[in-house]
């Protein structure tokens, strides 16, 4: 798995790059201190899964995804950071950013980057407390409207929990092939482009 890192603090580059490759399935492709530098070093490194820090002293990370997504939209994007804040959480969910997760949990950052890897949204504890609350608007949604059925806003409901689609699979006694039929039909009849939008989709209509 090849990662590319971006964070402004220097000392903390050179400890996730320690951290990350002591494990054998992971190089660091590039390192960058700036979220300016996202979409270049994407462009050139092409990696799995991108690791930035969202408060950077130059761009900071949800204006880097922003820009990154344009040009990559199925870009996978594990934010990293100290900051727990609301408006950066709403920005990274609302933008497709794959995971959220604080730096303090150190232990946690290389199975979250496997995970996002493999397909999977990962936040921490600390976000996924939060996500419910700032994602009410108060708006009901009528989905049938949409033509979504009660099946579907089953899986809709779990993929907003966080569930893959194997963990889904197993809740619903449906194959995981099955589950991924109708998770691109969710997404096309919502037009929507990811899971993470899904999510996000919910929580502002629930």
């Amino acid at each position: 798995m090849r990662i590319v890192l971006i964070d402004d603090d220097q000392l903390v580059c050179m400890s996730l790059k320690m951290i990350l490759e002591a494990d054998s399935d992971i190089t660091v492709a590039a390192v960058g201190n700036d979220g300016a530098e996202a979409l270049p070093l994407y462009k050139q490194h092409n990696p799995d899964v991108l690791l930035m820090d969202i408060r950077m002293k130059g761009m900071n990370g949800t204006d880097a995804l922003a820009e990154l997504v344009k040009e990559y939209p199925d870009a996978k994007v594990l934010f990293l950071t100290t900051f727990v804040d609301d408006e950066y959480i709403v920005k990274a969910l609302e933008l497709g950013a794959k995971g959220y997760i604080v730096k303090q949990n150190y232990e946690n950052i290389v199975p979250a980057l496997k995970a996002v890897h493999s397909g999977q949204n990962v936040y921490g504890t600390e976000v996924m407390e939060k996500i419910p609350d700032l994602m009410k608007n108060g708006d009901s949604f009528d989905y049938s409207a949409y033509d979504i059925s009660e099946k579907e806003y089953e899986i809709i409901t779990l993929v907003a929990d966080g569930l893959s689609n194997k963990e889904i699979a197993t809740n619903l006694y449906l194959s995981e092939g099955t589950v991924r039929n109708y998770l691109s039909s969710i997404l096309e009849k919502l037009e929507l482009r990811d899971r993470t939008q899904l999510a996000v989709f919910y929580y502002q209509h629930k």
